[in-house]
């Protein structure tokens, strides 16, 4: 652990973790115990910590200690302790004297994982072994990894490499190609923590973008190569990479595998992992294959659904021997065999499937799916697709909610907003989270609900509660939701998130006048963000099209961070390539700052006027985050904040947005 002692907050994570506020009055109390003796090491924690609320009153300094102890086993009690190793610990912390009170302090559901998943240091050395295999194989021709790859998987050096948060970004780059502008990732020899700690807030960003879960995942887990967490990140990515095809725009082919349109919409609205299913018992009927599969954990341990289904795809390399077999072990090995002869990269061993082991059993079955998947090249069924509604802006507002909607970490993952929202208990957690306390949870119905009734008594108050926040809601009701009307959803979805973001603006800076935030307010700062840095563009509204080019987000970005845009890999926007170019660089950056955004750079080039809000509400929010001495110089707190006592207490305000619902009827 370093000897340095800072006092100012850079991980992005950490900052949301707490208000200004709040991070004063800790600042506050760790300056005071730094000045009883020069220093506060991490031995003195427990005792030092006896005078904070919560942490103090509920945990003994003998808890203290100990957890402290059980959190950070590789450190020592002399070792320096810097102010965000403080804040790290406090969390921790609160959140055991919280879960034992039984109290709803604030942050102290959020933190309860935090604290007990610190704690679960084993990891699978099969699922390592794996993962190194497939970055070895995918990454073999990547010319910054070539001095690292390959990587020996019986070594921790996996989480080496990792702690540069290159390998990471590259790996996102792989499973979602263009997520991650290359230009935008450091990737000196030797980098300097700084430069590492933006590798490391532009990977869990992109993860995020792509359909991680990384609730609770700070770039210090990375840089200190936390081996679970880093390997629950890696897992996640690759699988994404390898279900990316089982969707009907990748292998139109799998319409095969149902009987009519009505069918086809069923599942377009599946998640990737029971559309595999589907398909690998589509598979084994054919094989005669009795038993249905629904795991890719007990269901596979005794390795015939396996032999059937090779069988099926690849008869030319099957082997009596493999269903005769009477031990399982022996029979998986065979499978593997076939696999092998197949062309089919492992994933796993026969050990992993006689013990079900359901990540690599997943990416095995995935794997055998991208290499043959034994479907119809030609069939009639193609033709409904044809006729199926293929709204390009839809089907990215659609992503954007639903990518956002995951990263509150809420009790469901959602693959479809249009299906997965339609009990309204997502919507309801959604709601709680953007304005906590709002939702009536005594009379909410918690899946699984079998009576339809329930689910619109659900999404009745949602409607409720939407207008409660002054949306436009005109002639909505629940049912609505209930029947998956998609313009209808995809407005409120927007409104929804155009108001968590002016929630999160208004704690932020407003808090103290406790007035509201518009539209028009982010479009002036940004304006004068620019203008201040000495630069004739400016934008007239979110849908000015001179947007299109993305000089003015790079010039909005270079101003609250001036070492953030390198001008030489800026292109002139002019012609779309160009464009496009400008606008993959830009999201980039963005995430690499530490704003969470879902937009694609298309949402840039066509300004999209409900995306560029939230890039813009984005940059704005990161900036105002940042302590006032952190700022690029000139830029002083009473300047970024100027309009703060003319804002006008209207929420919405369409003028600069125009995000009214009869807009949404044209997406």
């Amino acid at each position: 652990m370093s000897g340095y002692v800072g006092i100012l907050v850079s991980d992005p994570w950490l900052q949301n973790q707490f208000t200004q506020v709040e991070l004063r009055s800790l600042k506050t109390h760790f300056m005071s115990m730094r000045r009883e003796s020069g220093r506060v090491t991490l031995g003195e924690l427990a005792s030092k910590m006896s005078r904070l609320k919560v942490v103090g009153e509920n945990l003994t300094e003998e808890e203290r200690a100990s957890f402290i102890h059980d959190f950070y086993p590789d450190h020592h009690d002399h070792d320096d302790v810097d102010f965000e190793l403080f804040l790290r610990v406090y969390l921790k912390l609160q959140a055991h004297a919280s879960a034992r009170t039984g109290s709803n302090t604030k942050n102290s559901s959020a933190f309860l994982k935090a604290a007990t998943t610190t704690l679960l240091h084993t990891i699978s050395q099969s699922e390592k072994a794996s993962y190194v295999a497939h970055i070895n194989n995918y990454l073999a021709e990547d010319q910054f990894l070539k001095q690292y790859l390959p990587i020996d998987p019986s070594t921790n050096d996996l989480f080496e490499i990792a702690k540069d948060g290159v390998l990471l970004c590259k790996l996102i780059n792989v499973a979602v190609p263009g997520t991650i502008d290359d230009r935008a990732v450091n990737t000196k020899r030797v980098l300097n923590p700084w430069e590492r700690n933006e590798n490391h807030t532009l990977c869990l960003n992109s993860a995020k973008a792509i359909g991680c879960t990384v609730v609770n995942i700070g770039t210090q887990d990375f840089i200190e190569g936390r081996r679970h967490l880093v390997l629950g990140v890696i897992s996640q990515i690759i699988k994404i990479q390898l279900l990316a095809d089982l969707n009907l725009k990748k292998t139109p082919q799998l319409v095969e595998l149902v009987d009519d349109s009505k069918d086809v919409e069923e599942l377009m609205s599946l998640p990737p992992e029971k559309i595999l299913l589907r398909w690998m018992n589509f598979q084994l009927k054919k094989a005669g294959y009795k038993k249905i599969v629904t795991n890719f954990s007990s269901d596979i341990k005794d390795g015939e659904a396996y032999a059937h289904l090779l069988n099926v795809l690849a008869p030319e390399h099957s082997h009596q021997s493999t269903l005769a077999a009477k031990n399982p072990l022996e029979r998986a090995k065979l499978v593997l065999e076939h696999a092998d002869r197949m062309g089919c990269k492992r994933y796993l061993t026969a050990k992993d499937i006689v013990e079900g082991s359901p990540n690599l059993n997943l990416a095995f079955v995935a794997h055998i799916f991208q290499h043959r998947n034994g479907l119809s090249t030609q069939t009639k069924q193609i033709s409904f697709l044809e006729t199926l509604p293929d709204d390009a802006l839809v089907s990215r507002e659609e992503r954007a909610f639903r990518l956002w909607m995951n990263s509150l970490g809420n009790s469901t993952y959602i693959n479809n907003v249009f299906e997965d929202l339609r009990n309204g208990w997502v919507l309801l957690e959604t709601l709680d989270k953007v304005s906590p306390g709002i939702v009536n949870w005594k009379i909410a119905n918690k899946p699984p609900i079998k009576m339809p009734f329930r689910k619109v008594e659900n999404c009745n108050q949602v409607v409720k509660i939407g207008k409660q926040l002054k949306f436009s809601l005109v002639n909505v009701a629940g049912n609505d939701i209930v029947q998956g009307n998609k313009k209808l959803i995809l407005a409120y979805l927007w409104q929804l998130m155009r108001c968590n973001i002016l929630q999160l603006l208004k704690n932020l800076r407003f808090h103290s006048h406790g007035k509201e935030i518009t539209d028009v307010d982010i479009l002036e700062w940004a304006n004068s963000k620019v203008s201040n840095s000495g630069s004739q563009s400016r934008m007239d509204s979110f849908k000015d099209k001179r947007l299109s080019d993305g000089i003015f987000f790079l010039e909005l970005l270079s101003s609250v961070q001036p070492r953030a845009v390198n001008w030489s890999l800026v292109t002139k926007g002019i012609t779309d390539e160009e464009k496009k170019m400008n606008a993959t660089y830009i999201i980039s950056i963005a995430r690499k700052l530490g704003c969470s955004i879902f937009l694609l750079p298309e949402d840039i080039t066509e300004v999209n006027q409900k995306m560029i809000l939230t890039l813009t509400a984005s940059i704005m929010y990161w900036f105002l985050k940042q302590p006032v001495e952190e700022r690029p110089s000139g830029t002083s707190d009473s300047e970024s904040g100027s309009q703060s006592e003319t804002i006008s207490n209207s929420t919405i305000d369409d003028s600069a947005s125009e995000s009214s619902i009869e807009e949404n009827g044209n997406m």
